[in-house]
């Protein structure tokens, strides 16, 4: 989740999205790596949180679109790349990742 924010916060493709988050990515950093432990089936640490809330509760007051789900999409990929995971594993990512950006618009 450190690289995929490395890329949000300077890939100008993320410029949409960046904007949507507060200047210290610190605490979204470690909130998607404990939403990610859970839903790629290690212990569920963010639902285990005292804050947490319903993922799609939590981006409700965001207007996400096509644009910034593909955003995020290209975040994601290019994070996958960049830190050396199997092109077969990428692939076997690509439609839960798409289905779950996609959830998320609400525009």
């Amino acid at each position: 989740m450190d690289r995929f924010y490395d890329i949000m916060d300077e890939a100008p493709e993320a410029r949409g999205i960046r904007a949507m988050h507060a200047e210290d990515l610190g605490p979204m950093r470690q909130k998607l790596f404990e939403f990610m432990s859970g839903w790629h089936g290690g212990p569920p640490l963010y639902f285990q949180r005292k804050d947490a809330v319903c993922i799609t509760r939590a981006h409700q007051p965001f207007a996400i679109g096509e644009s910034e789900r593909d955003q995020w999409l290209f975040c994601m990929h290019r994070a996958l790349e960049d830190i050396g995971v199997d092109a077969d594993l990428r692939r076997m990512l690509e439609t839960p990742l798409f289905r779950i950006a996609d959830f998320l618009r609400n525009r």
